[in-house]
């Protein structure tokens, strides 16, 4: 049966920062969809441009309930209303919390393989990044608690950029995962910033646990970073919320936002999220069911058509990150040979703080696609293989 999803949309020549490569390629890497958001967005935004007026934009009352709402009913979890404030887009607001909460030389730990992106926030305002590698056996990654509770006994250490679920590895942090990292947190007196945009995207049947949601003393040791544009595929828009339920962490998080003037709404970022929190959920239960057989058909191939290379088991996301390290003696420039070979243009792990040999491939896109790139992995894989040995 034909799915709303297995559309095909020509991104070349709209500005689309994933789709701007050479005709010939096919691009797998940032995270960002290829498909049409849900069509309650696209109406939302519709009515609110025929208006014809687009002034300075203030939140509604609606905008609050929507997240509320959403995190009450799909994640059984409570946020008040006080606790929310606007913010252009959780990068800007991981940074602008970085530079409010913690100051110039301080260690912020993080837990690696992860988001580029965390680095960057981290070293371009002058602090440390104080590394715990995430232990990898058997195909499955778990925290090396006490490499971690090292790292965080520092004094020099202040925060922990908590990525939950984790990117690019797929992982879900459980709950007593969670309670443990808190425990140690409160212990060694480092705030807890928790990046939780990749929630929404898991594995049907499975959710997430909001790391404020634990306890008490976690959700008050805890900022927390949350938006639609991953879930909803509007990333453009430039839309996100923080909260923090200590009044004093919020406000000095306000004042930060507030300073870097990334506080203010446009006038699609105010009604965006209304329209995907209040009506999107039947389309995500979809997306969620489409990405999943994506990412079950990739894993089988890979097991199957390409010796040497493993698909890591993921609950989250729909980024698949690959295990190459087996496919050759020498695995330096794989990356770059892939999208020079067969135009495949996937991120190299390497970005991510991981090991050499390491992919990550973007599976958000219609099957046909997802088909195509793993049969130019395939082939790049073996004309690596028989350049390098094995």
């Amino acid at each position: 049966m034909q799915s709303i999803f297995d559309k095909q949309i020509n991104r070349r020549n709209t500005g689309s920062a994933k789709w701007n490569v050479a005709e010939h390629e096919l691009p797998m890497w940032v995270a960002d969809m290829d498909f049409e958001t849900a069509p309650e967005i696209g109406e939302a935004i519709r009515k609110r441009a025929e208006h014809g007026v687009y002034g300075y934009t203030v939140l509604g009352e609606e905008w609050y309930e929507a997240y509320q709402g959403w995190w009450q009913e799909r994640h059984n979890f409570t946020i008040e209303k006080e606790w929310l404030l606007f913010c252009t887009g959780v990068i800007p607001a991981v940074s602008s919390i970085i530079r409010k909460m913690t100051t110039v030389g301080e260690n912020i730990a993080v837990m690696t393989p992860v988001y580029n992106n965390f680095f960057n926030s981290i070293l371009n305002n002058g602090r440390n990044v104080l590394e715990s590698r995430l232990r990898y056996e058997n195909g499955v990654y778990s925290i090396d608690f006490d490499d971690l509770e090292e790292k965080l006994a520092d004094p020099q250490t202040s925060m922990l950029l908590l990525c939950n679920p984790h990117n690019p590895i797929g992982k879900i942090w459980g709950r007593k995962t969670l309670e443990r990292i808190g425990e140690l947190c409160i212990r060694h007196h480092v705030l807890v910033l928790a990046d939780e945009i990749h929630c929404d995207l898991t594995k049907p049947g499975s959710g997430y646990v909001p790391f404020a949601s634990i306890s008490e003393a976690c959700r008050d040791n805890s900022i927390t970073c949350i938006a639609p544009t991953k879930t909803f595929n509007i990333a453009g828009i430039q839309t996100a919320a923080v909260f923090a339920a200590d009044p004093v962490l919020r406000h000095r998080v306000n004042r930060g936002l507030n300073t870097d003037e990334v506080a203010e709404p446009n006038v699609f970022a105010a009604v965006a999220p209304v329209a995907a929190f209040t009506r999107g959920g039947e389309w995500l239960d979809k997306l969620n069911a489409y990405v999943w057989e994506n990412r079950i058909f990739a894993e089988r191939f890979i097991e199957a058509e390409i010796e040497g290379v493993h698909a890591v088991k993921g609950e989250a996301t729909y980024l698949l990150w690959i295990d190459c390290r087996e496919a050759a003696a020498e695995l330096t420039g794989l990356c770059a040979f892939i999208r020079k070979e067969s135009g495949l243009y996937v991120s190299d792990g390497c970005a991510y703080q991981s090991d050499e040999g390491f992919l990550r491939m973007n599976l958000a896109c219609p099957k046909a696609l997802v088909e195509d790139g793993l049969g130019r992995l395939k082939k790049s894989i073996e004309a690596f293989k028989a350049q390098h040995g094995n």
